[in-house]
């Protein structure tokens, strides 16, 4: 068997250090040996010597033969190990798509309890081996699954179907079909009642068919009152906050579509309040998601009284300023603005005392873009109606330099 092939198709595995070139510290193909006793890959050694360099790499002596010794014994330890983990794999590859044909097989025959089985053994197959998504895909594995869910099929069916065709490449016509109100119910009603992987897996799938419909929302989806609860509940799982960016991600898919009906939703069922209370705990990919997603609903006056009502709003807001990544300072400025139209006076003296103009300025001083500069640059003349000069400098603490 070819070494290089091998080394190309077997997965990431940890390898002897023996085996690997001091040089390249990849897996020597053509081991030779330098008169220093220190061993090398053939082609890395040879492209050091015609650099010119006259010593061993690895101890730095000076080389007094030239000659590469091939170190065949290692040669063939390397060769019998790799060829050891190659036939395991493949023999592992051919058990795997043996077992998953048998499941598709037996989905075909059994029901009740012993349909469950079969899934939940299929879905870790498919979850775990490429293998057998490809022997699902191309052996009608998609249409059988897909054909399982349906006006009459169990929570404990419908979990486990799920976690498989969330994993598979599915065809237009399937994701289509996927969009008719009844399955849409269906997926939503599992959402709210299946595990946190589960959730996740219905969460995923709901976003994969937005991704299709970007250009023509189904309304089906997205305007579900019961879908938009149970994404807040999934953000919100503090037991398991894995679920989080999963939620997060649908949730600004779902806003993203312009639909003033669905945005209203959302803000009618509380998820303003329920966001600005996550903020503090949030990563910076979660919290650039949920800042978005609060300065689409601060488009609706709904929304911004919502956002005003929220206790310790501007100077919650105010900290995230200059604090995490660029589009946060974006977003967040963007929810201050949405405030100050608001309640301008009471928006601007919160700001400024919880040290709004003080990063202010830093955003004008920094490398951000233009817009963003601008827009700091027409709050800080707005904020500063309300204060004289010295006052509003000294409320900056910034120093004697930028007064």
């Amino acid at each position: 068997m070819d070494l290089k092939v091998m080394i190309e198709e077997l997965e990431p595995i940890d390898v002897p250090c023996v085996f690997i070139c001091p040089i390249s510290l990849e897996t020597m193909q053509d081991p030779v040996t330098l008169c220093t006793g220190q061993t090398y890959d053939r082609s890395n050694i040879l492209k050091w010597l015609s650099l010119g360099h006259n010593t061993c790499p690895t101890t730095m002596q000076e080389l007094w033969d030239d000659s590469l010794t091939p170190n065949t014994t290692l040669n063939h330890l390397i060769l019998t190990w790799f060829s050891h983990k190659y036939l395991a794999m493949k023999k592992n590859i051919e058990d795997v798509q043996g077992r998953t044909l048998e499941l598709l097989e037996l989905l075909k025959k059994v029901k009740g309890q012993a349909r469950v089985k079969a899934l939940k053994d299929l879905r870790q197959h498919v979850v775990s081996h490429v293998s057998a998504r490809k022997i699902v895909e191309e052996n009608g594995g998609v249409g059988l699954v897909f054909s399982l869910l349906g006006p009459f099929t169990s929570h404990a069916v419908g979990s486990e179907a799920i976690g498989i065709i969330v994993n598979l490449d599915l065809g237009s016509d399937l994701k289509r079909n996927l969009m008719h109100p009844a399955k849409v119910s269906l997926l939503v009603d599992i959402m709210n009642e299946g595990t946190i992987e589960t959730k996740m897996n219905c969460a995923k799938l709901i976003e994969m068919l937005l991704m299709e419909e970007r250009n023509g929302t189904n309304n089906e989806i997205v305007s579900s009152l019961s879908l938009l609860v149970g994404l807040l509940r999934l953000v919100r799982d503090k037991k398991h906050s894995n679920g989080v960016l999963t939620g997060l991600i649908l949730l600004k898919a779902i806003c993203s579509h312009e639909s003033v009906r669905i945005r209203s939703s959302l803000i009618s069922i509380g998820a303003i309040p329920q966001l600005i209370e996550l903020l503090p705990n949030l990563n910076k990919e979660c919290l650039e998601i949920a800042l978005y997603i609060l300065e689409v609903l601060s488009t609706l006056p709904e929304g911004r009284m919502a956002l005003k009502e929220c206790p310790n709003i501007v100077p919650n807001v105010v900290k995230l300023l200059m604090r995490v990544s660029e589009k946060c300072t974006q977003f967040a400025l963007s929810i201050l603005w949405a405030i100050y139209k608001l309640a301008p006076e009471e928006c601007a003296s919160q700001a400024v005392e919880a040290g709004l103009a003080a990063k202010l300025l830093l955003v004008i001083q920094s490398g951000c873009n233009p817009m963003l500069k601008q827009m700091s640059s027409e709050f800080l003349k707005m904020c500063s109606l309300n204060y004289s000069t010295s006052i509003l400098i000294s409320k900056c603490m910034l120093t004697t330099t930028i007064q």
